[in-house]
């Protein structure tokens, strides 16, 4: 079971500085990646291309490897404020630059790059490997170790073949109407309107075998504002209230991002261990 976030392009519309706004996607990545989220879609529910282009740039940024940022990402003004990003800490990013320390079945993610007419892979390390694969230069791949130092042999690998969790994927879609009808496995749609929280609740969603997509509004609109009418049109979605008693009149985002996604964590943990 994977668990995937959707959260709308106006985000930040309640941030007033740059800084303010980047700290607040800072601390959505973070969210994500402790909990493991699989992919954080973005859907349109605002016309400001700044903050949109801002979004994107700073969760792409944070979940690229740090040895590979200055060959992927130019100096742009989305990344102005990168300096006060919280370091997200996955696997593929705890990763050491001496190739003697390299072991078979080691996996890094690279990036190709052309020298004297050849194709290498920079993979963070001090010695470049020469590449025979598909993917075009500026491309980042994965790569596995087959032999280690002196002699490397690496093969390129797919997300699926990774054990561990390797980040998420960052993806710009419609309105929320079109992401919800798309979507294929179960949907959760977070709002104080919804169905108070339980266990048993909880449990029916994580107990079935399919992705499950955590849809948040935005922070002036919630889901029923933003749906409108359509909102009788969704299927596999239901509304949850995750914070029944809330003493606050309203939860920041990245809030009910992390808390969301921690109560999800807690109950799946629970499963397993049960079992």
């Amino acid at each position: 079971m994977t668990i995937s976030i959707a959260i709308p392009n106006s985000s930040l519309s309640d941030g007033v500085t740059q800084l303010e706004k980047t700290r607040k996607i800072s601390d959505i990545a973070r969210a994500c990646a402790i909990f493991k989220v699989d992919t954080i879609y973005l859907y349109k529910e605002s016309d400001n291309k700044d903050d949109n282009q801002l979004l994107i740039s700073v969760l792409k940024y944070l979940e690229t490897p740090p040895f590979l940022r200055k060959r992927l990402f130019q100096k742009i003004n989305e990344l102005k404020y990168a300096g006060v990003l919280h370091p997200l800490k996955i696997s593929s990013h705890v990763k050491h630059a001496d190739s003697k320390k390299i072991k078979v079945g080691e996996i890094r993610d690279g990036v190709v790059i052309s020298s004297k007419g050849k194709k290498f892979v920079d993979l963070g390390i001090n010695q470049l490997m020469q590449y025979f694969g598909k993917a075009n230069v500026g491309k980042r791949i994965t790569v596995q170790f087959r032999k280690g130092y002196p002699d490397f042999i690496i093969k390129e690998i797919s997300n699926e073949q990774i054990p561990e969790y390797w980040g998420y994927k960052v993806k710009e879609k419609g309105n929320l109407f079109s992401l919800i009808s798309s979507w294929s496995g179960k949907i959760i749609l977070t709002s104080k309107k919804g169905k108070l929280i339980t266990k048993s609740l909880i449990k029916n969603y994580l107990n079935l075998n399919e992705p499950i997509l955590l849809v948040f509004g935005s922070p002036s609109k919630g889901i029923h504002e933003i749906l409108g009418s359509k909102i009788k049109q969704t299927q596999n979605a239901r509304f949850l209230n995750f914070f029944p008693v809330q003493a606050t009149e309203t939860i920041r985002l990245e809030e009910a991002v992390f808390a969301s996604l921690a109560i999800l964590n807690f109950e799946q943990s629970s499963t397993i261990n049960m079992n």
